[in-house]
């Protein structure tokens, strides 16, 4: 059905500001600095939000240093928490393995029943123990209070915890009026072998309001935004072996780019659009990951709604305020901790108020001298995560009136799903695009 172009592009407007400066690397000088001045950062900034929150926790419990404890006497520490593990991948043992003649079947989990956290602050490090302690739970690089007392054995035994808890958060709009709707869409995999150009034609028709009835061209004309969160190129890899790459190879490299240019190009004419990169996008490895050169969309890249943006990515629409990632943080909490589902993992970022609690340890990051800019010190009203195996929501709530709506975005070569949000609500549902058809 032929569509006006006009009414298409008759689109609600919305107030956008990018939130992304502190993820950015700048001026940042790389001197040979090693990673314990992010930890230091991180301890400084963690610890004195825990201390505000000591006098309505446990007042009369005095608060000591590691160095200061004394056995028998009950006190309170805070620290960064140290996860001793097992089975934990060590570069050596990882060398062993390459010269071995067996093939080795890794892990997607590393967690051992003998696994135990140790807490460490300027002045040392003490084991915990206790009951109500579950090292499942935590990751190295979490800044924790804990209440116990020293046992005879020189490690602490821990009674209590007290956590960050959820940061302040602005305060959203009463009503926001009509229906305005965010489209979340990652794990494009333009090159796969396995992609489906067709899947993502019928969802940039969808949002352009080139596809289904009036009512659904109604609908796409209220979507005011869309994230694209990471994964959204893919390349062979055979392709990146050290060697010059022939004619017919160079071009085989280009032509993902090109496909996606044209698809970006059909969305960027009529709503606004973030693309973040992801662990598979010509990108840094290290977080936070830097945005996707202009020059790889020639196309896209002409319209002023076309946004390259880091990964973590935080911005705000009208008011409402947006933090998520392409997946890493979260993907890494899998495999050194245990939860019930992914939407769990998101939560405890939020109440450890650190988007990637393992960086620098298991989770690739650079090297800050003077800052970690995975402190979370605003709580969002929308937290996504891309890349995950299907779409989840919850919303969870703080002691301070804080609401914030988790969000996991699958895979969309995989699914064929993407997820749409409505700003007035923040409710979302899944979107999903089927190119199967049955006689």
């Amino acid at each position: 059905m032929e569509v006006d172009g006009e009414q298409i592009l008759q689109r609600k407007h919305s107030h956008y500001h990018n939130l992304d400066e502190a993820f950015m690397v700048r001026n940042e000088v790389y001197k040979g600095q090693q990673y314990s001045q992010i930890y230091y950062a991180r301890l400084h900034l963690l610890r004195t939000v825990l201390h505000s929150l000591l006098p309505h926790w446990k007042s009369h419990i005095p608060v000591r240093n590691i160095l200061g404890l004394e056995e028998g006497k009950e006190c309170i520490l805070v620290g960064t928490v140290f996860k001793d593990m097992k089975l934990k991948p060590c570069i050596l043992d990882e060398y062993a393995k390459e010269r071995s003649v067996i093939p080795v079947v890794k892990p997607h989990n590393f967690m051992h029943p003998d696994d135990h956290l140790i807490l460490e602050d300027e002045s040392g490090r003490v084991k915990l123990e206790g009951a109500t302690l579950f090292p499942s739970v935590y990751v190295t690089g979490v800044v924790v209070a804990f209440h116990g007392k020293e046992s005879g054995a020189g490690s602490f035994l821990v009674q209590d915890i007290l956590e960050a808890g959820l940061p302040p958060q602005i305060e959203k709009p009463l009503k926001l009026g009509d229906d305005k709707y965010v489209v979340f869409v990652a794990g494009l995999s333009v090159g796969n072998s396995t992609s489906n150009p067709l899947q993502f034609q019928l969802l940039v028709d969808h949002i352009t309001g080139h596809l289904g009835d009036e009512n659904e061209q109604r609908i796409a004309a209220e979507i005011v935004h869309v994230v694209i969160a990471g994964n959204s190129l893919e390349f062979a890899k055979g392709q990146f072996n050290g060697q010059n790459s022939g004619s017919n190879d160079q071009s085989k490299l280009s032509e993902p780019f090109r496909e996606l240019d044209v698809l970006l190009t059909q969305i960027a004419a009529g709503v606004s659009l973030d693309i973040m990169p992801g662990p598979n996008d010509p990108a840094n490895f290290y977080l936070p990951q830097q945005p996707l050169n202009r020059c790889l969309f020639p196309g896209s890249s002409v319209y002023n709604t076309f946004r390259p943006c880091t990964n973590p990515h935080s911005f705000e629409l009208d008011s409402v305020r947006f933090l998520g990632t392409s997946g890493q943080n979260i993907d890494d909490l899998g495999k050194y901790s245990e939860a019930k589902d992914k939407l769990e993992f998101l939560e405890r970022t939020l109440r450890w108020r650190h988007l990637a609690p393992s960086a620098p340890n298991t989770l690739g990051c650079y090297p800050f001298p003077d800052r970690d800019p995975f402190v979370i010190e605003s709580c969002p009203h929308v937290y996504f995560v891309g890349n995950q195996d299907t779409h989840e929501s919850r919303l969870i709530k703080g002691p301070e009136g804080q609401m914030t709506q988790l969000i996991t975005i699958p895979k969309f070569c995989e699914t064929g799903v993407a997820v749409v949000l409505n700003l007035r609500n923040l409710e979302s549902h899944a979107l999903s695009f089927g190119t199967q058809f049955s006689l």
